[in-house]
């Protein structure tokens, strides 16, 4: 949906149709209060937040709002997935039907624990 490389994710917002505008800054702000650590990043051109590694990117599209990358290891949050999960396990959010910033939290939130649990193992926190 955004035509030009954003160099940040305010920019990428801006170059979005506006009434997707909103949509992508409560998720933006549901990702930051699920990781108030994380780093906000572009990535692949689309918005990211890495802790430890890349926790999610977002990306606006004509119908829905992309969610990447494909998420594991939690199999009642995977069963509330089911519905929006698009080709290679990515997830896709009709922006015809309401927002889950619900469901947007628990996955960062499970993606914070696993991306410490893998630094942990390599015995190191890297990039925060």
């Amino acid at each position: 949906m955004v035509s030009k490389r954003p160099a940040t994710v305010d920019d990428y917002i801006a170059a979005c149709p506006p009434p997707v505008q909103p949509v992508l800054q409560k998720i933006r702000a549901t990702v930051a209060r699920a990781a108030p650590d994380a780093q906000e990043l572009i990535s692949y051109r689309m918005p990211a937040f890495a802790q430890n590694g890349i926790l999610i990117y977002f990306a606006a599209f004509k119908s829905h709002i992309g969610v990447f990358p494909p998420f594991a290891g939690d199999a009642k949050l995977m069963k509330a997935l089911m519905p929006y999960l698009g080709p290679k396990g990515n997830l896709k959010f009709p922006l015809s039907e309401p927002m889950p910033y619900g469901l947007i939290e628990r996955i960062v939130r499970l993606k914070v624990k696993q991306n410490l649990a893998k630094a942990g193992a390599r015995g190191t926190h890297g990039p925060r």
